[in-house]
């Protein structure tokens, strides 16, 4: 479709059942989650083990067809941790597996399909098998990770660093740096003295920034009505 063609009443109808299927079905599978969590399609998340903590205005974003894996693995009695900080945007299709510990930090974003994990998951001979060890993974606060990019074991991204789309990350990246390829090398160094706007500048107010949200999005739906919606799912024509 071109464009979004239902009226303003049905897409807030979406909205709200969004909100409750994430309520009803996948908040209770976190151990603890923060307030503003906001998840679209929630249903395309998939969640394994426990030891999962999540803060504030969490931003988790699903596409149909896609899946977002978050998975704490329990190996000989010790389960894994993840720990996302507030007001992280997680994009479609992104997995984040843990054998012992990965931290995200507040302000960061995931772009569509990263791979976070801190286990190699099988041995170099023996593939059979889990390996004995697994090091943790650390992502300080306000890291952009790019498209399809890897992140490895025993790393730490560090704050306000940038990695780039399609990077394979096996080797730490300092504070204000931004890496790109594989493997991944520093092309740019951030000026640590630069103000950073983050993500937290966009929860200031939540109740004023939802209002803005409905607000634009009835501008944008201004003038479709339930019957050219309903006809452009039954039969569409080029210019839906």
């Amino acid at each position: 479709m071109r464009r979004d063609h239902r009226p303003f009443w049905l897409r807030q109808i979406h909205a709200r059942y969004e909100s409750w299927w994430a309520r009803r079905f996948l908040i209770p599978q976190f151990d603890h989650i923060g307030v503003g969590t906001h998840v679209k399609k929630p249903w395309n998340v998939e969640i394994s083990g426990g030891n999962i903590h999540i803060g504030n205005h969490l931003h988790l974003i699903c596409e149909k067809r896609t899946t977002t894996r978050l998975c704490a693995w329990t190996q000989n009695g010790i389960t894994g941790i993840i720990s996302i900080g507030d007001n992280v945007l997680i994009s479609p299709g992104c997995q984040i597996i843990a054998a012992t510990s990965i931290t995200i930090a507040d302000n960061c974003m995931l772009a569509g399909h990263v791979y976070i994990s801190d286990s190699d998951w099988h041995g170099l001979y023996d593939r059979t098998t889990l390996p004995d060890t697994s090091t943790p993974v650390v992502i300080e606060d306000n890291v952009w990770i790019g498209y399809g990019a890897v992140l490895l074991k025993g790393i730490t991204i560090g704050r306000n660093a940038v990695v780039g789309a399609g990077a394979v990350v096996s080797q730490s990246v300092p504070p204000h740096t931004i890496v790109a390829g594989n493997p991944a090398r520093k092309i740019k160094e951030l000026d640590p003295d630069s103000p950073f706007v983050t993500r937290a500048a966009l929860f200031g107010d939540p109740a004023t920034e939802r209002r803005k949200d409905d607000y634009l999005y009835a501008l944008e739906l201004e003038g479709n009505h339930f019957g050219h919606w309903l006809r452009s799912k039954i039969a569409p024509k080029d210019e839906d």
